[in-house]
């Protein structure tokens, strides 16, 4: 016996994406795969996607520039992790320029030695000079922060 899945019509399908873009500002690529998943037909997506657009609810600049200020200030990323993720989502070339606009580069600075400071707090077992500087820097690049940046700060604070 197999599970029941939903079928929605259009204006069912309407409905629950237009509450899907408001609890959260949404890039195409997404609205895309969840009326895929919903199992809605290519013309349907297509109806679906220029009415979420033409009512604003929709809007690929608004994305990108909430998700880099989010993620800035709340996942302390930096520029390189933000743009590889709004990469991953399609966002154009413009609009991520848009989005790192958001980002103040005195915030920035500060955000970079704040979190050094509490990475380097947080590794005061490591004994080994090497595997320190190589923790430090794994952490700082997973996260998105400029490697001549990354090199600089560790050869300076593990020597």
């Amino acid at each position: 016996m197999q599970p029941k899945v939903k079928i929605y019509t259009v204006d069912e399908a309407r409905q629950k994406l237009e509450n899907y873009c408001i609890y959260q500002d949404r890039c195409y690529k997404e609205v895309r795969e969840k009326l895929y998943g919903m199992r809605m037909i290519p013309e349907a997506i297509e109806q679906i996607t220029i009415h979420l657009i033409e009512e604003k609810y929709l809007n690929e600049e608004r994305f990108a520039r909430s998700f880099a200020r989010g993620k800035f200030k709340t996942k302390k990323w930096g520029k390189i992790r933000i743009i590889r993720e709004l990469r991953s989502r399609e966002i154009s070339k413009r609009n991520i320029d848009l989005a790192l606009q958001e980002i103040n580069e005195e915030d920035y600075l500060a955000t970079f030695e704040a979190l050094v400071e509490k990475r380097m707090s947080q590794l005061t077992s490591e004994r080994n000079k090497y595997k320190k500087r190589k923790k430090l820097a794994d952490y700082m690049q997973y996260r998105g922060w400029p490697m001549h940046w990354i090199y600089e700060k560790t050869k300076e604070l593990i020597p």
